[in-house]
């Protein structure tokens, strides 16, 4: 990848979106993560106004530390970069409160790990309405369009998705060329969803390097019959999870009624 060339042009890319939209800056959840320090430091570098988000939800210590260093890193670099926290603990108490109880404690969860993420969207959103700020999104290639590993109107809510076209090796070495903090190059991926020290490889089953490899069989035609032991264990994860995650990845369905039926 020329590296160089790429910061180059998702950094045109983002300037030229907001002039044309005419919006004022743009607002980046930041997590401790090296999706969203790639982005929010791609979105520094434009020179438009930037806000970095911190909402945490029973987060990890470690996790705040690196989002942390993030910020402060990018606040000493760059002017126009700014910062927020918004604890979002008590509001996620709250909802868990008032929504009824159910016997299922895996669907259960499941649905409080999605909506943490809905609950920073709805925050994100607020505060990109009042300042006229886009949310920039942090989904990378193989999140987005490979596994679907993301939430549906959670992170994944966006208005624009700078790094959406590479792959999670090119978002390291982007990130590397653009001096993010190393204890987030070097960290674990892990959505932080759940409370606990999960990694995106616990969930998933497979590192970024087998499903990159897998998304690549996929578009070169591969099939099962192809690969045996682990790397048929890795194509069959990415391709479950490829088809059972396609309503993230398809436009919404919508009901046409027919013309003589109106």
């Amino acid at each position: 990848m020329k590296t160089e060339k790429v910061a180059e042009h998702i950094i045109k890319w983002l300037k030229d979106y907001a002039e044309n939209a005419k919006v004022k800056g743009f607002v980046v959840g930041v997590s401790g993560g090296i999706d969203s320090a790639l982005t929010s430091t791609l979105c520094a570098k434009t020179g438009f106004p930037t806000l970095c988000v911190e909402m945490p939800i029973h987060q990890a210590e470690s996790q705040v530390t690196r989002a942390q260093e993030h910020i402060s890193q990018l606040k000493e670099r760059f002017d126009n970069v700014s910062d927020v926290r918004v604890n979002l603990t008590s509001t996620f108490e709250d909802f868990i409160n008032v929504v009824p109880e159910t016997e299922s404690s895996t669907k259960v969860d499941l649905s409080l790990a999605n909506t943490r993420a809905r609950l920073r969207m709805t925050t994100l959103y607020y505060l990109a309405g009042i300042n006229g700020y886009l949310v920039a999104g942090t989904g990378n290639k193989v999140e987005d369009f490979g596994v679907g590993f993301y939430t549906k109107y959670g992170d994944g809510g966006v208005d624009l998705s700078p790094i959406a076209d590479l792959m999670k090796s090119e978002v390291y070495e982007l990130a590397a060329y653009l001096k993010v903090p190393n204890s987030i190059q070097v960290a674990q991926p892990t959505d932080g969803l759940f409370g606990d020290s999960r990694t995106d490889e616990d969930q998933i089953g497979a590192s970024y390097d087998e499903l990159e490899w897998a998304m690549k069989m996929q578009d070169e035609g591969k099939t099962e019959n192809d690969f045996s032991e682990r790397e048929l264990e890795v194509f069959k994860i990415y391709t479950r999870l490829n088809r059972i995650n396609q309503h993230k990845m398809i436009p919404i369905p919508v009901c046409e009624i027919p013309t003589n039926f109106k």
